[in-house]
């Protein structure tokens, strides 16, 4: 896959088969239209274009507004992207004044005149251009002036209920790990650093790691224990991790994201870990004392481990 820091560097792509969108996480709806972008270049003998904007508009058009949380980081974003096959990306800058340009410009411009698209691929309810004017409908009115064929994509459904990046979201703010893996058609993960903590896992015999995520706003699941697999220097382990305050143990006021790596005795400070969630084993709790707490995460691998066979 080619990728190209703003459509000014794009050198071009052979009858350019095009969608454009956030791809926030690349869940199973973005999947779909991927799949079908590369049979639409498939059928032209063109390939695969898709643009899309960093940093994610709502950053750019609410710079207040600290509650957005996104599914992928860039980095992963991207990973994601090649893995599943596309020949082009173009990340472009997403500013306050591209955010004003009309979509007529948009599709004369950087459609027409830069992207030489001559096939469109949209989602069902994708808007672009200012105040989110353009839609299908203006489309299709415009396609047959500047000569690309449109192609629209119905509403990916898993059990009749609509894919999308803010319910996934909303999944993973409940801890409901089984929802949100299904609609993203993978496990879900963060990656972070290894850094010093008070040690308090290793005191009651399940040493953990505690982790700093990179991405300020990279989307956090619900407090609680989870089932987890852990990659680190490209081998997989299973664990288990906590996330929330340690009541029973600590007076901070600081949440914590701590993951307790089965079999496993390396030195890992400064290291970078993936961690991937498999299931919410319970919700976080205080115990009335350090033999209760110990014998509920010695029930917690267990679950753990039963989860993760």
């Amino acid at each position: 896959m080619k990728i190209y820091e703003g459509i000014e560097k794009f050198t071009g792509a052979k009858n350019p088969a095009v969608t454009i969108g956030t791809f926030d996480g690349v869940h199973l709806g973005h999947q779909k239209i991927i799949q079908q972008l590369k049979e639409a270049a498939r059928s032209i003998s063109g390939e695969s274009v898709i643009f899309t904007f960093y940093p994610h508009p709502r950053m750019v058009l609410f710079p207040d507004d600290d509650s957005l949380k996104l599914l992928s980081t860039e980095e992963e974003k991207r990973e994601l992207l090649e893995k599943f096959g596309v020949d082009h990306l173009i990340v472009h800058p997403f500013t306050k004044k591209f955010s004003r340009i009309t979509y007529t410009e948009y599709v004369r411009d950087i459609l027409v005149n830069k992207l030489k698209v001559k096939k469109l691929i949209i989602g069902y309810n994708h808007h672009f251009g200012r105040n989110r004017e353009g839609s299908f409908q203006q489309l299709k009115k415009l396609a047959p002036v500047y000569g690309f064929k449109l192609e629209k994509i119905a509403a990916q459904d898993i059990n009749k209920v609509e894919i999308s990046s803010t319910k996934i979201r909303k999944a993973l703010e409940a801890g409901d790990i089984k929802t949100a893996n299904k609609f993203l058609g993978y496990a879900y993960s963060i990656k972070g650093k290894v850094i010093k903590g008070k040690g308090l896992g290793k005191g009651l015999g399940y040493p953990t790691a505690n982790i700093q995520i990179e991405d300020k706003h990279k989307l956090i699941p619900a407090d609680g224990i989870y089932a987890v697999t852990v990659e680190y220097d490209k081998k997989i382990y299973k664990g288990m991790m906590n996330i929330g305050f340690n009541p029973t143990v600590s007076k901070d006021e600081k949440k914590t994201i701590e993951v307790n790596i089965f079999d496993f005795e390396n030195d890992i400070y400064g290291e970078s870990l993936r961690i991937f969630f498999k299931q919410k084993i319970r919700e976080e709790k205080k115990f009335d004392s350090l033999e209760a707490l110990t014998k509920a995460i010695g029930g917690d691998k267990e679950k753990a481990l039963k989860i993760l066979q």
